[in-house]
């Protein structure tokens, strides 16, 4: 199968793309080619690599027809921000019989009534980017239930793995955390730490997508999340963590508005983007439909991010007991 991937060069496309090429496809990477690989594999030696600005194109209203020039059998878009990017995307490739597989986010569900959320549930999306992913995913679902192609949308939570900082038990991206966590000195979490994350690793999502790839019967007109088996509570989060390094985790908590204070307006804004959803979603459509079978625990995935991070030097812990 002849497969273009858009935003190849990213962090669930450095598993994605050689996953592909093991199984025999043809793929064809688009990327803004600006950014090293996440994740070097032989496989890439296999790829076409295509270069473009998706933005720019989009601007031009060229884009589309350029990935539908490439003659696809499937399109794997990892890269689709807003509804324009998507719909001219849709246009170009009506009709030509081509399988569509979007990459949405478990944020299209904004706060949640009942747990695990399923992708049934009535939506509440807040913030640009869930309201975007919103519109993606229900311009695709339309698409392929008009025939116009073969449309599936894959929800991702929080993409974990080796090569990039990943979220950490205050629902940001601050380094320091891991630091301090690994060290017994106090980390102030917000409110009383019961809310939750849902980590993935990378890999588990590119397994999720080649399923689909490989099952359209089983995936068209169908969305998806992708997450570990199970969500992360901050406060067990943090008490994990800190017993990978044999710490005792010293914890404090603080109501968020005046946990802000403890940190920068940048970490802040990030923690309240995630613990203010706190998602827990259920993975049972995707187990069902598609075999999805997630390899990695939300902890393990996270364990293998910091522990790439202290390699690289990016955080000075203690060795991993």
């Amino acid at each position: 199968m002849r497969v273009i991937v858009i935003g190849a060069t990213g962090h669930v496309g450095g598993y994605l793309v050689p996953r592909l090429v093991e199984a025999g496809h043809d793929v064809v990477a688009v990327s803004r080619g600006r950014q090293r690989l996440y994740r070097e594999h032989p496989a890439w030696d296999s790829v076409t690599r295509v270069v473009a600005d998706r933005a720019e194109e989009d601007a031009a209203g060229v884009f589309g027809a350029r990935v539908a020039a490439l003659q696809p059998d499937a399109v794997i878009d990892m890269a689709c921000f807003t509804e324009d990017s998507a719909a001219q995307l849709l246009a170009a490739l009506a009709g030509t019989g081509a399988q569509l597989l979007m990459c949405g986010t478990i944020w299209v569900h904004g706060r949640l009534t009942a747990l695990p959320a399923r992708e049934s549930d009535r939506r509440h999306p807040w913030g640009e980017y869930g309201i975007q992913k919103t519109a993606i995913e229900r311009l695709v679902l339309e698409a392929a239930a008009r025939g116009d192609v073969r449309g599936t949308v894959l929800h991702p939570g929080h993409i974990s793995g080796p090569g990039w900082a990943v979220i950490n038990p205050v629902g940001n991206l601050d380094l320091t955390v891991w630091e301090r966590l690994a060290t017994g000195q106090r980390v102030v979490l917000p409110n009383l730490g019961a809310e939750t994350l849902a980590h993935v690793h990378a890999d588990d999502v590119a397994q999720a997508f080649q399923l689909a790839l490989e099952q359209p019967g089983a995936a068209t007109g169908h969305a998806f999340h992708v997450v570990a088996e199970r969500a992360l509570a901050l406060r067990g989060f943090a008490e994990a963590v800190a017993g990978w390094f044999g710490a005792d985790p010293d914890l404090a908590f603080l109501p968020f508005d005046e946990w802000r204070a403890t940190t920068t307006p940048e970490h802040a804004d990030t923690s309240y983007e995630h613990v203010a959803r706190s998602h827990v979603m259920s993975i049972d459509a995707a187990r069902t439909r598609l075999g999805y079978a997630p390899a990695f625990t939300a902890l393990d995935a996270v364990r293998e991010a910091v522990a790439h991070l202290a390699e690289a030097g990016r955080i000075r812990v203690p060795a991993f007991v």
